[in-house]
């Protein structure tokens, strides 16, 4: 039982109390550039997702089955990010192959979650939290989710501000940095909770 209120915790704290754009303000260039569109989001948040929870798993293993034991701790960034990238073509491409419409709609987005410092963050987090497997599995799970949610949050709010009669110097970038540090206030409501 003592596991799952842990996992329960981990869980609120990853979405919710220290999210990896609003609270870490990690990932904020595929946040911003593909929360344009709902199904675009979505799209972007499941591979965000996917890739964070097995770039959790590869790193920790790389890292304690490779790295500690060959003492060769100071290449964690480049194995970590070598991993990231690996990850993220197999996305690509069974993106590319499963949905070509997805695949055109996320653009130069899709790539760029090799260079997403919200993936290179988790991994980097669970070693430095000392998380066990599980919980660094979980953690990069969580942390996704946690992405997800804001940019599909943030995408919700952009599609209906196209719609709203808004002075001409607000549209687009500007009001979409307005709703970013509107929702970065509000997540930070969270940050009271006692865990």
């Amino acid at each position: 039982m003592e596991f799952i209120g842990k996992i329960f915790v981990m869980a609120i704290a990853a979405i919710f109390v220290q999210n990896f754009v609003l609270m870490r303000f990690l990932g904020l260039c595929p946040y911003i550039g593909v929360s344009k569109k709902l199904d675009s989001a979505i799209g972007m948040g499941m591979a965000v997702i996917f890739v964070m929870t097995m770039a959790s798993t590869f790193t920790w293993l790389i890292q304690s089955y490779l790295l500690i034991p060959l003492k060769l701790e100071f290449l964690q960034t480049i194995a970590f990010i070598l991993t990231i990238a690996s990850l993220v073509q197999l996305v690509e491409m069974i993106i590319q192959k499963l949905a070509p419409a997805l695949y055109k709609a996320l653009g130069v987005y899709l790539p760029l979650i090799t260079t997403n410092c919200a993936v290179l963050g988790v991994a980097i987090l669970n070693i430095n939290e000392n998380y066990s497997f599980i919980e660094a599995i979980l953690n990069g799970l969580f942390g996704g989710v946690g992405f997800t949610l804001v940019l599909i949050l943030m995408a919700g709010i952009r599609e209906k501000l196209e719609k709203a009669e808004l002075p001409r110097a607000m549209k687009g970038m500007p009001i979409a940095m307005i709703v970013a540090g509107s929702m970065a206030l509000a997540f930070l409501g969270f940050s009271g909770l006692k865990l």
